[in-house]
Formats: structure tokens, C-alpha cells, sequence
């Protein structure tokens, strides 16, 4: 039996709510990984299930994604052994750790030349852009296409990754600084919709014709505007909430829009499988490998002080990625 430490919430709430914790760590079941973790990604699915909007029973931990290494393996455990250097990004809710046991078929191996920082800002993100470019509209190069929160950890991968598809990715950002962030990173253009109309610049930028697909993580504050910005039969994927959950939809709405169509995807559908997991990941980090995905960490927090980072990540203070370090 081990020791670790750990982010626990007894009650959803602010940040206010999180606590650091000591839990006792047992022998990894059959079918599991121990990892004493390195760094772990931050994302707004915790501040969901923060606040509970995405409820747990309580108490609980937070956070899907981790990196570090394997000081242990369950039963029947073959695919890793311990000292490898690991990652995963679709763990049971509790990556806010120092250590903990993972079920296997969500760890994958990190290769060579990706640090831990990296692999813990790039599993939950980099698996998110993967399930959305390449299963659910599996973009094929020639495309024009709109991606709101261009400059965040999940936007700049999306930017850089359109680009190696020959995709052109129009962005929107809050800012000037943002909108530049966005474009060194591959987008071919950013709207900055503190300033501009975006649906007007879309058509503008589209000569006229709108786009075939928009990739929505904002969620409330962008959903009207997203789907004036589609074209006919277009898809509006919505598969985060930002800005809060959509709710109260007529969908009378796609009908007079130009019969659109709408999905509300999630990562675990899409790597439900110990192969599929494998194979989406194995894709994410060859574009990492061949140098065309630079993973963007633009603020590091310790563990202590994960309320500030969720903080910062609440009011769009963040740029890039932002992870959780242990020493």
C-alpha cells in the first residue's frame, strides 16, 4: 500500500471547493497500470465536473489526463511494464494526482522525444481534435472550415492539424494577441469576435458560400452564430460548453437554416476500445514525431495550486495548454 496526494472535492462548487488530500494507493487490480505521474493536463471537463454540471458521486477527484511513469502492472497487463513512460486521456475522473492506478487499455506508451509536459497536455486535446477531424467529419484537405477558440489548448492542435491536411481553418479568438497566436499556428485565417461580425466574416472570407462544417467548443454564446455560418445540409458540431450548455433548441431552426445537420460527440465514444484508444493516439503522436503538431503549454501550475489554474482557465486567461507539474 501506497501513499499519494491528491486534488478532492467533498461538495461542487467554485474552486474554493478543492482540497488537497492523502489517499492510500493499492497494488494495481488485474488489468491495471500504476503510474507515478509527471504532469497532468487541464481541460473544462473539470471545471464541469467541478461545479457539477457533469456530476460524480462525491467525494471525488478530477481531471481525465496524466502522463509519467509505470511503477507497477495488474494481472494480465502486457502491452507496458513498469519504468515505461506513459500517458493517458480518457482515465477515470482523478487525474489530480501524484499517483494512481489506471485501467491499461487507456495507457499508452509515450514515444521518445515527447516530453511528460507534452504528453499530458496532448492526450486529452490531441484525441479530442483526432475523434473530430478524422471520425466525425473526416476532413479530406480541400476544405474551409471554422474552429471557435482558435488559440486554446484544443484550438492551436485543431490550427496545426488542418494545415498538415491542407485544410483551411478559419479561427475565432477574443483578442488581436490571440488571433496572431492562432495563425503561427496554422490557421489560414482568425475572426476576433470581439471586434468583427463572425458570420459576416465568414461569408466574406468564403466568397459567398459558407463553410461545410464548424467545430463548436463554446457551446451557449456561439451556437446561434455557428449555424448562420453553415452552409446548406452543413454540420454543426457542438462538443463543448465553454460558455455553458446549449439548451432550449428548436430544431425548426436547422430546418429554415438550410436543412443542417447537429451532433454532440464525446472523446469516449470514439475511443471506447483498447484498439481504437491505441490507434487514435498512435496518430496524434506521429504528427508530434514528424514535427508537425508542437504542443503549445502556455501555463504550468503545481498541483497546490490547481484552483488558481482552473481560474485562469474559467476566464479565458489561457493560452495554449496549461498543466499541472509534480515534482
Amino acid at each position: 500500500m501506497k501513499t499519494a496526494r491528491i486534488i478532492q472535492i467533498q461538495q461542487h462548487g467554485g474552486p474554493e471547493v478543492m482540497r488537497v488530500a492523502q489517499v492510500d494507493v493499492a497494488d494495481p487490480a488485474p488489468g491495471e497500470v500504476q503510474i507515478r505521474q509527471k504532469a497532468i493536463g487541464l481541460n473544462f471537463i473539470d471545471i464541469y465536473c467541478r461545479t457539477g454540471l457533469y456530476p460524480h458521486d462525491l467525494p471525488h477527484g478530477l481531471g481525465f489526463e496524466a502522463s509519467g511513469v509505470v511503477e507497477a502492472v495488474g494481472a494480465g497487463v502486457t502491452h507496458v511494464r513498469a519504468g515505461d513512460r506513459v500517458a493517458y486521456g480518457q482515465g477515470p475522473i482523478g487525474a489530480y494526482a501524484d499517483l494512481r492506478n489506471v485501467p491499461a487499455d487507456r495507457v499508452v506508451r509515450v514515444p521518445e522525444g515527447v516530453g511528460f509536459d507534452q504528453a499530458a497536455a496532448l492526450m486529452l486535446k490531441g484525441l479530442t481534435v483526432q475523434y473530430l477531424f478524422r471520425q466525425t467529419y473526416r476532413l479530406k484537405g480541400s476544405e474551409t472550415i471554422l474552429f471557435h477558440a482558435a488559440a486554446g489548448g484544443v484550438g492551436l492542435i485543431a490550427c496545426q492539424w488542418a494545415k498538415a491536411l491542407g485544410v483551411r481553418l478559419i479561427g475565432t479568438a477574443s483578442s488581436p494577441e490571440k488571433a496572431a497566436l492562432a495563425r503561427r499556428h496554422g490557421a489560414w485565417e482568425v475572426i476576433d469576435y470581439s471586434r468583427e461580425d463572425v458570420a459576416a466574416r465568414v461569408l466574406e472570407l468564403t466568397g459567398g458560400q459558407k463553410v461545410p462544417v464548424v467545430y463548436d467548443g463554446v457551446g451557449k454564446d456561439t451556437w446561434a452564430t455557428s449555424l448562420d455560418c453553415l452552409q446548406t445540409r452543413g454540420l454543426m458540431v457542438s462538443f463543448g460548453n465553454a460558455s455553458g450548455p446549449v439548451e432550449g433548441v428548436n430544431l425548426g431552426i436547422l430546418a429554415t437554416k438550410g436543412s443542417l445537420y447537429v451532433t454532440r460527440p464525446i472523446l469516449a465514444t470514439h475511443v471506447a476500445t483498447a484498439q481504437a484508444m491505441q490507434s487514435a493516439a498512435a496518430e496524434v503522436f506521429d504528427l508530434v514525431t514528424a514535427g508537425k503538431l508542437d504542443i503549445v503549454i502556455g501555463q504550468r501550475f503545481a498541483l497546490e495550486d490547481a484552483a488558481q489554474a482552473h481560474e485562469a482557465l474559467k476566464w479565458r486567461r489561457t493560452t495554449g495548454a496549461t498543466v499541472l507539474t509534480l515534482d
